[in-house]
């Protein structure tokens, strides 16, 4: 930058600086990303995603034999005998017609030896009210001892640890980049939610089962995790008793509704989560973190990847307010503050 020989270069250099950060944080929202080195394979002919975990495409598939590394039905990713933790084992066409959860974890995960005892409870609740459910259990776990060691606690099922290559491409056919990560199929094996972890930690009578994406979350202690997984829309209001919140989820339901409708039309993940707060720990520290003001009600989306938040300052709060603001955002027409 120092070498640029006039005031004009030096200019011209730092708007392509500011330009190259501005589109790099578009594709790091746009493909997900949560850690580096990342490689996302895209279809340039439909602008979709073919494969997440690029990484362990190469990995495993050097010779590119696999190619264009499309994602494949569940059922054929699992194809196989999975194991029960007495050491019988049963085929994968078992799940036909069940719900299904797929386990990411590992033992030496701390984060995973915690849900791990919540989701053995709400397994068996949701098996002991006659519905169809099943894990299977992918192990992350460093040996085959300290997979049997942890796998004695579940009573579901397991991929066996020696089948690293299915292990693998269950890992590529979901884009795991971290775990505990508990992703949720219907009965035909299509993707209900890859959040099967807050799901399961904010509803343990199991009543909301099988746990279909809300458009509008409380936050809370277990689901503040989902800021991390993308922007989002998160409406402060002063609120302290339950209930006080119905309000504010009522105002910005039909929009939340509106966008998971429409990308869900187009088999796209919604750009967008939606979140109502009140006034407890959780959003006071947010708001420190984020450096907000302590008005109440305020309109914000934030962009924890980005480290970047929108603040609509208006009077009233109404839903036409909140939908222009979501458009704007999507239109990429707001400007950002740094976080």
């Amino acid at each position: 930058f120092n070498l640029c020989q006039s005031k004009s270069d030096k200019l011209n250099m730092l708007w392509v600086v500011v330009f190259s950060l501005s589109v790099q944080m578009k594709l790091w929202n746009k493909y997900k990303v949560t850690s580096i080195p990342s490689l996302v394979f895209v279809d340039v002919a439909t602008g979709k995603v073919v494969c997440r975990n690029g990484l362990l495409v190469v990995r495993d598939d050097p010779k590119g034999l696999e190619f264009p590394w499309g994602p494949k039905p569940f059922a054929e990713v699992v194809a196989g005998p999975l194991l029960r933790n007495n050491g019988q084992s049963t085929d994968s066409s078992s799940l036909e017609g069940s719900y299904v959860g797929v386990y990411f974890s590992a033992h030496w995960c701390p984060p995973c030896r915690s849900l791990t005892r919540v989701l053995v409870e709400s397994y068996r609740t949701v098996k002991e009210s006659g519905q169809k459910f099943e894990i299977v259990f992918v192990s992350a776990d460093r040996s085959e001892d300290s997979f049997k060691q942890y796998f004695s606690e579940m009573p579901w099922l397991a991929v066996p640890y020696s089948d690293e290559a299915r292990r693998s491409r269950l890992n590529r056919l979901y884009g795991i980049q971290g775990i505990p990560t508990l992703i949720l199929l219907d009965t035909e094996g299509r993707m209900i939610t890859r959040q099967g972890r807050v799901e399961v930690l904010n509803d343990p009578d199991c009543r909301l089962f099988p746990w279909h994406p809300r458009p509008v979350l409380e936050l809370t202690e277990a689901n503040a995790v989902q800021l991390n997984e993308g922007p989002c829309l998160v409406l402060f209001v002063d609120a302290e008793e339950e209930g006080e919140l119905e309000p504010a989820r009522e105002l910005i339901q039909p929009i939340a509704e509106k966008i998971m409708a429409k990308y869900k039309a187009k088999e796209e993940e919604t750009p967008l989560l939606f979140f109502v707060a009140g006034e407890d720990d959780m959003s006071d520290s947010l708001r420190d973190y984020t450096n907000l003001p302590e008005a109440a009600p305020l309109l914000t989306i934030l962009d924890m990847s980005a480290r970047a938040k929108y603040v609509r300052d208006v009077e009233e709060i109404t839903p036409d307010v909140v939908e222009q603001f979501v458009n704007d955002f999507l239109a990429e027409k707001l400007k950002p503050e740094p976080i």
